[in-house]
């Protein structure tokens, strides 16, 4: 356990991590959210009192069936939709059929869907029900903080529960009728734990993926880096309590130097687990990716992956990609001269996106994983042994593969979106090369290649694809951060139906609404809908919007070929 004072905690309450991130990460002399979203934020903050128009509809959402377990749609976070009847001969057919106005210009939830229900998370306001056919509200669950995760199904003694995470005070667990709290839970092990990624629930268990806020905590030049680390926690499904934890560095960080004669420095720290988890129900496995070291000296557990037995998180492989890499936000200040970024600097080029767990048709178990280095790597599943690499772009601090990926089994193929955007002011050598690439799941062999020009020449209309995608039936749907949502062929990766989000929308909640970056978490489907998050101000200089857009296919336009909105 390490000694809290040594965290200083008296930084960490005057420190908002959100506003050091959209600082140390945007060119000061810039406005990048336009006046006209800033107002979308300002009404959203207020929009828990606002009263829907023409809404009549029950309180008690129908919870027989869910669309998804997860981030991943699935345990195993290949997110390829079974359950969805939009393919390749219907997609030109998709049109808007209402839009929700969100509270939040940097949306983060993934939402979760029910036969009559898209639950959803909306940063500012909490957890809201929405009928799937008019978008009018079931319910409000009352929470301010920053929902950073899928909303997740479970079962508690025949109770349908919802889980999810605040980014800053953990995880909750809520009662999908009504949304009633059930309980609250954090892991103690780390002073200053922040939950990014999603949880992956099991009958019994909740794992949750655990980083670090000391990579934002370091800007502060008097801020003594770094004591912590990431990890993977298992909490008991029914009351929260937390049954293991696993750090990603055991060694306790040492002092190391000082900068300013007087600011004490430690290492070994970082290694955050940013993702979900990928989980293998027949051999009770867990696998999933750490980021960077925050501090020297290094691990060789930092940017690599881990496989624990998710009974007991005994740890059984761990394989690295990239060592000695060291970096905090604090790089991205005073062009990496800041005394708490570590010399030498690495180059930030973490596992970001969850693992994926497919199976190919050569008969392989592989584990797939994509790194902010641009690279996309499989492993064996049972040994950690590499099977290949295939490099797709220049990589850089802001991906690479930054969110996720997607895989369509049947045709063989692992979705890889590349972002390759640059951070202004920080290097990024080599020449952009954006896009979503389609892999061979047994070779690593490029099959497609889909990209295209950036819609204009400013930083935040930059093509290229941060958000993870979405496989189904016969198509594969990614949103980019220019602002379009886009449904591929899942074959040859031609484009058959493209959606611009940059406009005003008229809500069913009568909130001021526009759209922005597609990223994040990405689209989801169900049935006949897509429904997807336009907006992510959040990094890299984006355009913000606080739209959740929901499309269904037109059955009176079957048999026509559709238009492109």
């Amino acid at each position: 356990m390490i000694d809290p004072a040594v965290h200083q905690p008296n930084i960490f309450a005057a420190v908002n991590p959100m506003t050091l991130m959209q600082r140390i990460t945007q060119r000061p002399s810039r406005l990048h959210v336009h006046l006209k979203t800033l107002a979308v934020l300002c009404l959203g903050m207020l929009s828990s009192q606002t009263v829907m128009a023409a809404c009549d509809v029950a309180t008690t959402p129908g919870l027989e069936s869910s669309y998804s377990k997860g981030w991943g749609i699935d345990h195993r976070n290949t997110r390829y939709q079974p359950r969805s009847s939009i393919t390749a001969n219907n997609a030109t057919n998709l049109k808007l059929k209402w839009v929700y106005g969100l509270a939040e210009t940097t949306p983060r939830s993934y939402p979760l869907i029910t036969e009559d229900t898209i639950f959803v998370g909306d940063g500012g306001r909490g957890i809201v029900a929405l009928d799937r056919e008019t978008g009018c509200e079931r319910w409000l669950y009352p929470h301010t903080g920053p929902i950073s995760s899928a909303l997740v199904s479970a079962t508690i003694d025949q109770r349908q529960i919802i889980i999810f995470n605040d980014r800053l005070k953990g995880v909750f667990a809520i009662d999908a009728t009504d949304g009633e709290l059930i309980w609250h839970a954090n892991v103690a092990d780390e002073p200053v734990p922040w939950y990014s990624g999603t949880p992956l629930v099991t009958p019994t268990t909740v794992f949750v993926p655990v980083a670090s806020l000391e990579v934002v905590l370091a800007v502060n030049p008097l801020y003594g880096c770094c004591t912590t680390s990431g990890g993977m926690a298992a909490l008991d499904i029914a009351t929260g309590k937390q049954r293991w934890y696993v750090p990603t560095i055991e060694a306790p960080a040492e002092k190391t130097r000082t900068h300013w004669l007087f600011v004490q420095n430690y290492g070994p720290s970082g290694a955050p687990v940013w993702g979900a988890p990928s989980y293998d129900a027949d051999t009770d496995r867990l696998y999933f990716g750490t980021g960077q070291n925050y501090t020297h000296p290094t691990t060789d557990t930092s940017d690599a992956i881990f496989a624990l037995q998710g009974s007991t998180g005994e740890k059984l492989w761990v394989e690295q990609f990239t060592a000695n890499d060291v970096y905090t936000a604090a790089c991205n200040v005073e062009a990496l001269n800041h005394p708490n970024c570590g010399k030498p600097t690495g180059p930030d080029v973490d596992f970001g996106a969850p693992t994926m767990l497919v199976h190919t048709k050569a008969g392989r178990k592989l584990l797939i994983a994509g790194q902010k280095s641009a690279d996309a790597h499989a492993m064996d599943a049972a040994t950690g042994e590499r099977v290949w690499t295939t490099k797709l772009g220049r990589g850089g601090i802001i991906g690479g593969v930054h969110w996720g990926l997607a895989a369509n089994e049947a045709e063989n193929l692992a979705y890889v979106p590349i972002s390759d955007k640059e951070v202004i002011g920080f290097p990024a050598p080599g020449e952009p090369t954006p896009g979503l690439y389609a892999l061979d799941l047994d070779t690593g062999v490029v099959r497609w290649h889909y990209t295209r020009a950036s819609r204009c020449d400013e930083q935040e209309c930059t093509f290229g694809l941060s958000a993870a995608p979405l496989a189904t039936n016969n198509v594969v749907i990614a949103g980019s951060m220019d602002g379009y949502l886009e449904v591929l062929a899942a074959d040859t990766g031609k484009k058959l139906w493209s959606f611009d989000a940059w406009r005003d929308f008229d809500s069913v909640n009568a909130t001021e609404t526009a759209g922005g970056a597609f990223d994040a978490h990405g689209p989801m489907v169900a049935d006949d809908l897509l429904v997807v998050s336009a907006g992510y101000g959040y990094v890299g200089q984006q355009r913000g919007g606080n739209a959740l857009l929901v499309f269904q296919v037109d059955t009176a336009l079957a048999g026509s070929n559709g238009a492109q909105q």
